[in-house]
């Protein structure tokens, strides 16, 4: 088997298709909970605290030196780890929803009984009876002598 007609397999197997679309479907829901810790989150827990900006807050270890261009600041950015921890917590809490939702769904499927064959119509039951009746008639035949009297 050839590299390419390899990996064409390894492709056009349903799992790595389904971890693509996870992976397109999470950077997706990465950037709605963004949104949602930035825009939505952060500001009233900035109000309630004194109209402190999170993403803003950190430890200036070095000011940055107007008279030069090459030194930068040098700074820890805790209030950016801070949004980035409650991103995380939000999306584990999402996430733990979704599996949760879906365990739920699968523990009913499973409690529920499995549905019952359903009854053989008249013209059905009808149908049996003939065709049971034919096989009981060809098995006498079978069973005849030459002189044609029915075996016992």
């Amino acid at each position: 088997m050839s590299i390419v007609s390899e990996f064409r397999e390894f492709i056009s197997r349903g799992n790595v298709i389904d971890l693509a679309v996870g992976v397109i479907i999470g950077a997706s829901f990465n950037a709605i909970v963004k949104s949602l810790v930035d825009q939505v989150i952060m500001p009233p827990i900035g109000l309630v605290t004194g109209g402190i900006d999170f993403s803003r807050l950190k430890w200036v270890l070095r000011p940055e030196d107007p008279t030069t261009e090459a030194v930068e600041q040098v700074a820890i950015q805790y209030g950016a780890f801070i949004n980035t921890v409650i991103q995380f917590v939000l999306v584990a809490w999402a996430v733990f929803m979704l599996v949760k939702l879906v365990n739920s769904m699968r523990r009913k499927e499973a409690e529920q009984p499995p549905e019952a064959k359903p009854q053989p119509t008249a013209t059905e039951v009808l149908l049996m009876e003939i065709r049971d009746q034919l096989k009981a008639q060809n098995g006498l035949q079978k069973d005849v002598r030459n002189d044609g009297a029915p075996t016992a």
